[in-house]
Parts: structure tokens; C-alpha cells; sequence
């Protein structure tokens, strides 16, 4: 199991960062690059635990998408959820929100297992430090929209 953390701070107040933590803004940074879409149950405006969210993006001509299911919620401090696609991948993220010297500091962590031998070796080689890159480039653009006056 990969298991990856990332810490950035926000020169923002928590309230102003946590915005962007709500089904109708995620996309704006999460996975803007593949142009995701959230598709909440209900059609909730915010987070719960307990509701799931189908995350639907565009990886060249492919469209892909998989469930979570939000595991842990506090306002303005904590979004966590659990997801499972349907290639048998699963995992965990996590953002907790707190308090930093000049702001907010944000930690994401990003847990998930590729099933099978092979998928060990493939994650090692190449998803783990795909992942990174990608959750590093989520981190930056929440920053930028947060810091945005």
C-alpha cells in the first residue's frame, strides 16, 4: 500500500481555504486537469459523512470515474473519504486543515493499493510518483485560488 503525505501552507484564513472544500468548488482544483466532475448523492451541497460521490474525469479520450464515500467530516478542518474504482484500486485521502504561521496549513494524505503482484511493482515504478505529482499540483492550485483576493 502507497501511502503519501503532503503539507503546504496557505496564506489565508481556515474559512477562506475550506470553500473550496464543497461538492459544486472541489473540481476548480481537484483534478482540474482532467476536468472532473462530482456528481453528489442527493445532491448535497456540502460533504457528510456517509454520502457518496461519483468523481467522473477525462484521461485522453477515456472518460473514467470511481465512488467515494465520505468517511470523516468536521467543518472548516477535516474532509476525508474512501474510494474504490472499477479496476480494484482503493484507497483513502485526507485534508486536514489547521492553523500556521501565516495562515492555514493544509496536510493531505493519500493512501491506496493496486491489487496484485504486478500492481505493486507498477506502483513503485510509476503510479506512486504520478500520484505525487498530480496530488502536489492539486495542493498549488487550491493555494493560488485560496490566496486569490
Amino acid at each position: 500500500m502507497a501511502k503519501l503525505a503532503f503539507t503546504t501552507e496557505i496564506a489565508a484564513p481556515p474559512d477562506r481555504v475550506f470553500v473550496f472544500f464543497v461538492p459544486q468548488r472541489m473540481p476548480y482544483w481537484y483534478g482540474a486537469e482532467t476536468e472532473c466532475t462530482f456528481e453528489v448523492q442527493g445532491g448535497a451541497a456540502e460533504f457528510q459523512v456517509g454520502l457518496k460521490v461519483r468523481i467522473t474525469a477525462r484521461l485522453g479520450h477515456k472518460e473514467v470515474s470511481h465512488t467515494v464515500v465520505i468517511t470523516d467530516y468536521a467543518y472548516q478542518r477535516l474532509l476525508e473519504w474512501r474510494f474504490q474504482d472499477a479496476y480494484g484500486i482503493r484507497g483513502l485521502q485526507r485534508w486536514e486543515l489547521g492553523p500556521g504561521p501565516g495562515g492555514t496549513l493544509v496536510r493531505m494524505r493519500d493512501d491506496y493499493d493496486l491489487p496484485g503482484r504486478l500492481g505493486h511493482i507498477v506502483d513503485w515504478l510509476l503510479t506512486r510518483h504520478a500520484v505525487a505529482r498530480r496530488d502536489r499540483g492539486d495542493l498549488v492550485r487550491l493555494k493560488k485560488l485560496a490566496e486569490r483576493r
